[in-house]
């Protein structure tokens, strides 16, 4: 112990000799110069040197707490404003730009709103970005290699001086430029500092936790001086706090450390000794202030040249002192807190916290893009989503601000105009709640949200006691949550089976081999005995999601919604968990699936609107083109009226493909620029890569081609628009497909595959889901086979009406498609495999109206010059056409182009009829399609569904339903 003593010793500021000393080095306007205590040593007097360094002794302090001030600091300089706290993270301290929008921010802030007046102001700054890290990182590193240290030391220590000097440029006035000097000095001794304290380190071979916390501190200390050199360049009366000189502090966990980065559990239980505090800082104000100029009385002589003004203190975050006069911290993050503690101090009138968002987020906006500002939240709505996870706040910064009812502000730095999130007033209690006693549905609260936000906590990992019924379960629960308390560990979430007495904690990441040890040797004889089945830590990263909000209690069907997004996102829950507040519920999942689950979460509560990815395969195609352009146009109209975005974020041709990065929505307005230049091969592994990367919860794949290739991935994909090629496919792999649907729970939607937009598989299902018996469906099914026997006549041949229908982008990409019947075939497989028939193409009878050289002949050239060639090939087939149509006329019948399901027979056809008028299909126009459904209900009169349905802008129809058929259902549970 005398060694470690020795090492903090080591630190000027912290001599072992002088156990209780403070030292606050304050640079400016310092006027004592009194030989007589130049050289004197250390005492209970104020001395100054040559760079204008002042140590208070405790002594000092003590002394001057018992004279009576004119001005106490909760009323400063009798202004009729109380202070402002305005906290700064390093993220808004990063580079000299940063620091000096936050000084000018502050001098904004401080002359006040309206006809206010000036508000006496206090800054909380962090330290500059990653300078944590990098003090971190010296000490550390320490240990093995001192050159290393050093040099990353003066790494450091350079980079903080680096935006000092540009900051306080060197041709300014003789007094700043001595500011920025004295201030460079004690930058430097602090680095002689540290690095005396590092080096020793070596002889003890560790970290002493203490050790760590005075060398990250100087971080705050740099950061503060520098923003004051700054500040004083431009004039401005400021004083800056050493918060180790004043914020007193005890804490559960002395030898706690830092804590680790981001936990919301490392606060390590410290907490202010108040009134001891409050006396220093007291000392701090009439004697620092004072020679400061920050404070006056107003019978001073210069009272009146302050009218204008109030006064601006810059002071340190995170850094505190022990009652035992020991340098600490108040954790990682903990600045935040500092902000709140000196707010109660000062009696402030608010706080606000600096951030580099516009707010409190309903989520995490790196991980839901559609997240966006809380208008405001009660005080534990606030620390309910910081202990989940919630990175804006720290979890111990709002209880001085409850104790005193200070509002807290969360601000954005780089958008100072926005008024972000205000923080105040308490939740109702549970039992106020349910004096009322009536439950109601959330839902049927219109425009009424119950929560306020979903948040998440990575890296923990779940510790599981089985089977334990042998021993009681209370006996199990108190041994159990005992041997975590004295391992230290922290407990985020506990859940309880008392049927087994089995128990689960979640404990962080880093502590779940320490957890398990502890547990296993608490109940080693139990395991010893086969009484306890199984203690199991889990081996894969998990992570908790976590809704919270005070509109939760009383109100039923939330816990439901939050489930059932989850559900739909296929994301397993492992642990459920709800406070016994009824203010938050939580679950953990894999954290593979948290981006999916906030997401989906997030869109169940109408947080935002429903987002659907969407990947075109056969975008540049006559089909897929007109998809995308119908979809451009109603982007708007879908987001206004029906609360679903669509965004296209992966396109692909027959060779080509563009994915958006991270899963971007791509500019559609041109698709074939899209694959154009750097456009990557078409790769359906990758592709599919891409699409599983998607973390959005709500994913469709459209497929506009009838490629053989493409609809073997579906049963890899299952959340597209599979179409006509796996509808109609092998039927063995449409069986894989119908089974990975329902293993997945996810839809399949290929309406458009038979009779483009006509609402003809709709009809069908709700025929069949009604008890209602389908005994036959008859009708056309090709739009291109209606158009050429409506417009064939004498002077109108067959390949000429064939031609206009193609020139009228009626027929299949291959003609040979339409013409051999293989579409209409494709078509009966589907509605036959609907109607419970077992039955593949090869067993429809199928009528070819071309001959069988022209069916195989393999045409080369361009996409025209086949056509043409295949048109002067079909003229062959003129003449007996002709013949065939003048029959039928001359009977008063027409030419029609029929399929028939016979559901009792289990025989499928289609084939060339001549049908007389009474018929339905006598009447079929131009390009429509009929079906005609005869069923034990409709017995005397069969019902049809009857429309156009050629062409890729009715067929891009029909497939744009298909995607808001999955959009309502993706948003089933938002109202």
């Amino acid at each position: 112990m005398p060694l470690l003593l020795a090492i903090v010793g080591s630190v000027a500021s912290f001599s072992p000799s002088h156990p209780a000393l403070l030292h606050q080095r304050s640079v400016g306007n310092n006027n004592n110069n009194d030989s007589s205590n130049h050289n004197s040593s250390m005492g209970p007097r104020r001395r100054s040197n040559h760079n204008g360094v002042i140590a208070l002794h405790s002594s000092t302090m003590e002394q001057q707490a018992t004279f009576t001030s004119t001005s106490s600091i909760t009323k400063p300089n009798s202004s009729p404003n109380p202070w402002e706290v305005h906290k700064f993270g390093g993220a808004s301290l990063a580079n000299a730009s940063l620091y000096q929008t936050v000084g000018d921010l502050l001098l904004r802030e401080s002359a006040g709103r309206s006809s206010s007046g000036p508000i006496p102001t206090m800054a909380i700054v962090s330290a500059r970005g990653g300078m944590t890290d990098l003090l971190v990182d010296v000490v550390s590193s320490a240990l093995d290699d001192i050159s290393q240290a050093e040099s990353r030391l003066q790494s450091a220590l350079e980079g903080q001086l680096t935006i000092l000097r540009e900051l306080v440029a060197a041709d300014t006035d003789d007094d700043t430029s001595t500011i920025a000097d004295e201030i460079e000095a004690n930058m430097r001794k602090d680095a002689a500092d540290i690095l005396s304290v590092v080096q020793s380190l070596r002889m003890i071979r560790s970290v002493p936790p203490s050790v760590m916390e005075v060398v990250t501190g100087f971080g705050e200390i740099w950061s503060a001086q520098t923003l004051y050199a700054y500040l004083k360049s431009r004039g401005v009366t400021v004083a800056w706090l050493d918060a180790r000189d004043v914020l007193i502090v005890k804490s559960e966990g002395a030898n706690a450390g830092l804590g680790e980065k981001g936990s919301s559990s490392s606060t390590g239980g410290v907490t202010p000794v108040w009134d001891e505090t409050m006396r220093r800082l007291e000392v701090w104000w009439d004697e620092v202030g004072r020679r400061e100029g920050v404070h006056w009385d107003d019978d001073d002589d210069e009272s009146a040249t302050h009218s204008d003004t109030a006064p601006i203190v810059i002071a340190t975050g995170f850094v505190a002192t022990s009652s035992e006069g020991v340098p600490t911290t108040l954790k990682r993050s903990g600045s935040d807190y500092s902000a709140t503690i000196f707010a109660k101090l000062t009696q402030s009138s608010r706080v606000t916290m600096w951030k580099n968002t516009d707010g409190v987020y309903t989520a995490d906006p790196r991980r839901v893009p559609e997240a966006f500002s809380i208008a405001s939240l009660k005080y534990d709505e606030a620390m309910e989503l910081a202990y989940f996870g919630a990175q804006v706040l720290h979890p111990s910064a709002m209880v001085p601000c409850i104790d005193s009812n200070i509002p807290v502000y969360v601000r954005n730095i780089f958008n100072p105009e926005f008024a972000g999130t205000v923080i105040q007033g308490r939740c109702a209690s549970l039992t106020d709640v349910n004096k009322d006693g009536k439950v109601v549905n959330w839902r049927s609260k219109k425009g009424v949200i119950p929560i306020k936000g979903i948040t998440s906590v990575d890296r923990v990992s779940l510790l599981t006691l089985e089977g334990a019924s042998v021993i009681g379960g209370a006996e199990v629960a108190e041994r159990f949550m005992g041997s975590m308390a004295d391992a230290g560990i922290d407990v985020l979430m506990v859940t309880q089976a008392s049927s087994e007495s089995s128990i689960t904690v979640v404990v962080p990441e880093n502590q779940g081999k320490r957890a398990l040890d502890a547990l296993r040797n608490t109940f080693e004889l139990e395991l010893s005995r086969s009484n306890v089945n199984a203690i199991s830590l889990t081996d894969i990263p998990m992570a908790i999601i976590a809704i919270v909000g005070e509109g939760m209690a009383m109100n039923s069907g939330v816990s439901a919604s939050f489930m059932s997004s989850l559900a739909k996102a296929n994301v397993n829950i492992r642990v459920i968990a709800q406070g016994s507040s009824e203010r938050q519920v939580a679950v953990v999942v894999e954290a593979k699936d948290v981006s999916r689950a906030l997401r989906s979460a997030h869109m169940a509560f109408t947080l935002s609107s429903t987002m659907v990815s969407v990947a075109v395969l056969g975008g540049t195609g006559k089909l897929g083109t007109a998809l995308i352009r119908q979809l451009n146009k109603q982007k708007e109209n879908l987001a206004k009226n029906l609360k679903i975005g669509v965004c296209v974020n992966a396109i692909a041709s027959s060779t080509k493909m563009r994915l958006g990065e991270n899963g971007a929505c791509l500019a559609t307005s041109n698709p074939d620029e899209l694959l154009l230049g750097d456009a990557q091969d078409l790769d359906m592994d990758a592709l599919t890569a891409a699409l599983e990367a998607d973390v959005n919860p709500h994913r469709v794949i459209i497929d506009c081609t009838n490629c053989d290739d493409v609809a073997n991935y579906y049963e890899k994909w299952m959340s597209s628009d599979p179409g006509r090629v796996a509808g109609s496919g092998p039927l063995e792999r449409y069986n894989a497909i119908r089974d990975a649907q329902r293993a997945n729970s996810v839809d399949w939607q290929y309406e458009s595959s038979v009779g483009s937009a006509l609402p003809i598989l709709t009809t069908l299902r709700d025929l069949m889901q009604t008890g209602d018996e389908v005994q036959l469906l008859r009708g056309c099914l090709s739009g291109t086979m209606a158009y050429i026997f409506s417009t064939m006549n004498e002077e109108t041949s067959f390949s000429q009406a064939v031609r206009q229908a193609m020139e009228q982008d009626f027929t299949e990409n291959d003609v040979r498609d339409d013409l051999t019947g293989s579409d209409v075939a494709s078509k009966i497989v589907i509605l036959a495999r609907e109607l419970g028939m077992d039955i593949s193409v090869d067993d429809v009878e199928v009528e070819s109206l071309i001959p069988e050289e022209v069916r195989n002949k393999q045409y080369s050239g361009t996409k025209d010059e086949i056509n043409d060639t295949i048109l002067e090939d079909l003229k062959v087939m003129d003449a007996p056409m002709l013949k065939r149509w003048k029959e039928a006329v001359d009977n008063n019948l027409l030419l029609r182009y029929k399929f028939v399901i016979d559901v009792i027979n289990g025989k499928c056809r289609c084939n060339l009829e001549a049908v007389p008028n009474t018929d339905t299909l006598y009447r079929l126009r131009n390009n429509e399609n009929l079906v005609a459904f005869e069923t034990s209900r409709y017995t005397t009169s069969p019902l049809i569904v009857k429309g156009a349905a050629a062409g890729p802008e009715l067929a891009a129809a029909g497939m744009f339903a298909d995607l808001l058929r999955l959009g309502r259902a993706f948003s089933t549970f938002q109202t």
